[in-house]
């Protein structure tokens, strides 16, 4: 089966085509979050990433953080796939690749770097062969996030086999060489790329990972949560959504 983050050109052009009919629908309901935990399940267990389980979900202790949105992305009605993005800050300092990664990334935030940090990203098994495109629509959102929050650096937790995809695409380099994950059976990579260095070279490259102020605000605007308060604003305790 084709991995989720191998996409040709053609599929580029595709994805250009499909944002018209692409819906990011942030996952705010037990419904909704339920149903992305299970794609999860679905998608791992096929590339042997999890251990069955009864259960048939996947979640963890990041998913209802303030500063986590994890999104379901529905074409034609449909969930296809999902990723979640978190922000991490001098404030906001959990995420799954800031517990694997600390002594990379923490030295980076206490320098008050602003880092958009995309986990969990799924696609639907079986939609995924037909729709090579997904990769494409479906990470767009951690470009979107990276611009709405002024992010330095934007990264990757994935898997050897999936880098590829992220140099080429994100010009993302490789800071960490892949290692074991909780809940994972095989091992992930932190890559990143310097978001504002590069940003308009990928844009010139790949223009649908462009956006408006306005969608920008409708995805991840928040109390708390503006560009600028996302910098200097508190933790607080509220709860609000490859590798």
């Amino acid at each position: 089966m084709r991995s989720p983050v191998e996409a040709s050109p053609l599929a580029f052009a595709r994805g250009l085509e499909q944002l018209d009919h692409v819906d990011y629908r942030l996952a705010q309901t037990q419904a909704e979050k339920e149903q992305i935990y299970n794609l999860r399940y679905r998608a791992y267990l096929r590339e042997g990433a999890v251990a069955e389980s009864a259960e048939q979900r996947v979640t963890d202790q990041y998913d209802d953080l303030p500063n986590s949105w994890t999104f379901g992305i529905h074409i034609g009605g449909e969930l296809c796939s999902s990723v979640r993005i978190s922000l991490l800050n001098s404030e906001w300092r959990q995420s799954c690749s800031a517990e694997a990664f600390g002594e990379i990334l923490y030295p980076r935030l206490d320098r008050g770097e602003v880092i958009v940090d995309p986990a969990r990203f799924v696609a639907d098994p079986d939609r995924a062969r037909r729709t090579p495109e997904l990769p494409y629509v479906t990470l767009r959102l951690a470009y979107v996030a990276c611009e709405y929050f002024k992010a330095d650096l934007g990264l990757a937790i994935v898997r050897p086999e999936h880098q590829a995809f992220y140099r080429r695409v994100f010009f993302h380099k490789t800071i960490a060489e892949p290692r074991m994950f909780p809940g994972l059976l095989k091992p992930v990579g932190l890559m990143a790329a310097d978001f504002q260095t590069l940003k308009e070279k990928v844009f010139v490259r790949y223009p649908m990972m462009r956006s408006s102020a306005f969608e920008r605000r409708m995805l991840f605007e928040r109390e708390h949560h503006s560009p600028q308060a996302a910098v200097v604003a508190p933790f607080e305790p509220s709860i609000v959504p490859s590798t």
